[in-house]
Formats: structure tokens, sequence, C-alpha cells
């Protein structure tokens, strides 16, 4: 089964991560993609242009690259990603992370056996400089029920490990432009769709993260974004006034309210294991 990966890179991704993602898509997996559609968002620094330029120029090169001349941020250049991918199947990744070798062989094996199935993740761990240096887990259901129930206050997939039926993500829209929340509003919309959802029990991406992970989801403009989803969610009543209260109050007391320092330690006690 042919399948594709989408991956954006924009200004401040660092050439040597860039290369390790990629790398851990491609050549390190045990079952490989037939494309990878990766979308250039705005100017680059030149040592990531000429990275991404060698991908470009590879003779029969697996990479389909489309450059756009300005940043359009994540959900608009994933949308190009999405529009641009020649297979069904299309697989999430992040221009920094580090996948699983086995990841693709686990995931395209559990959407042949479940046809039924519209969307499957999966775990992610976290890690700071070194690969092996993993400071958490995002445990997210696996359960198409669970899944749903989760949806309602807290996003249940791990974006960069999602695999995909690019028919239906097109069907509600596609990705559209959501600060921080591209995400979290696609899955609300193919969940209203009718999309059957799965999440497998491995870990299948270690994601980089930094000091600087917690301070951005705080602050004004990230609670605006989040309070957003939320109001989508009652106009649409899949959640009901109280439980909007509840979220919406939750997340400015942890967005808002609260410093940087004790909502990391929040995040990592509560969110992580």
């Amino acid at each position: 089964m042919y399948f594709s990966v989408v991956m954006s890179v924009y200004r401040n991704d660092k050439p040597e991560f860039v290369r390790r993602a990629v790398e851990s898509v491609t050549t390190g997996q045990t079952r490989k993609p037939n494309e990878v559609v990766l979308v250039v968002d705005g100017l680059v620094p030149e040592a990531l242009e000429v990275l991404v330029r060698d991908y470009e120029q590879v003779t029969n090169s697996i990479f389909k690259v489309i450059w756009l001349p300005k940043n359009k941020g994540l959900g608009n250049a994933l949308r190009v990603g999405v529009e641009a991918a020649s297979n069904e199947i299309i697989a999430r990744m992040d221009s920094d992370d580090v996948s699983a070798s086995d990841r693709f062989e686990k995931q395209i094996s559990y959407m042949e056996e479940h046809p039924e199935c519209d969307l499957v993740g999966g775990q992610i761990s976290e890690f700071i400089d070194e690969e092996s240096n993993i400071v958490g887990k995002r445990i997210v259901p696996c359960e198409h029920d669970k899944i749903l129930m989760w949806l309602k206050g807290r996003c249940p997939f791990n974006h960069m490990s999602v695999t995909m039926l690019r028919s239906r993500v097109l069907g509600v829209g596609n990705y559209m432009d959501w600060h921080f929340n591209e995400d979290y509003y696609l899955w609300i919309r193919m969940a209203e769709a009718g999309c059957r959802f799965a999440n497998l029990p491995d870990t299948l991406v270690n994601v980089r993260v930094g000091a600087d992970m917690y301070r951005r989801r705080g602050g004004w403009k990230y609670f605006k974004s989040e309070k957003g989803i939320q109001d989508y969610m009652l106009r649409h009543r899949i959640i009901s006034l109280p439980h909007y209260c509840y979220n919406v109050l939750g997340r400015f007391a942890v967005q808002v309210a609260m410093p940087n320092r004790l909502r990391g330690f929040i995040f990592q006690k509560l969110f992580r294991k």
C-alpha cells in the first residue's frame, strides 16, 4: 500500500534536525513511503534551503517540494501539503522529531487490517537534546469511543504521530489556519463527520522539546485559540455549557494566570508520564 508523508519546514527549523526527521521517516523505516511532500513555508536560511534542494534534485526523488513565497503558518502549509499528496494514506511528521523505525509498519498494517479506520495515531515520548534523554510521555486513549470522550476536553491525538485518509481530511475542509490548534480543529470536524479513530499503544515518535515549550502553551494568544475551540464545540453541541465552563476556566488558570515555571510543573505532573 502506497502512502505519503507530509511535512512542513520554516525559517526557525535547524537543518540538522530536519535531516534527522527526514531520515527517520525514509531510510530509517522498515516500511517506507513512496512520497514525501515537503512544504517550505516562506523564506528560509541558506543552509536549510540547500538541504531541501538536495532532496528535491535527487534523481527519481520521492520528494515533492512546494515552495511558499511567504510564511502562512502550519495550518495553511499542511493544507497545501495534503492537497499536493498523491496517495490516499497520509502520514504526518514534524520537522524536528524522530519517528520509530517501525512506525509506518505498524500504522499501515493497522489501516490495512481495519479499513473502517480513517485516522490512527499513537503515543509519543519527549526528549531534550539527546534522543535518549526522555523527559516525558504523552499517553492518549486507543479506542474510538474513549477518543471521542477525550476530544471533549483535550486533543486526543499526538499530531506528529497520525496517519489518515486524505479523502476524509479533504471531505471536512482540510486543515485550516487556527493558531496552535489546526490539528484539534480538524479532529473535531472529522468526528462530526462520523470518522472512525484509533491510537496504537506503541510509542511512534520521539518528540524534541525545549525549555520554552510551556511558555508557548501560555499567554493570551494561546488562551484565545483554545477558547475558540471550546466556543466551536459549544455551538455545535459537542459539549454542554457546564463542560464548556469547566474547560475554559481550567485553561485560563493554566495558560493565563499561572507563571511559566509552575505551568511546566503542572504539565509534567498531570499531563505527562
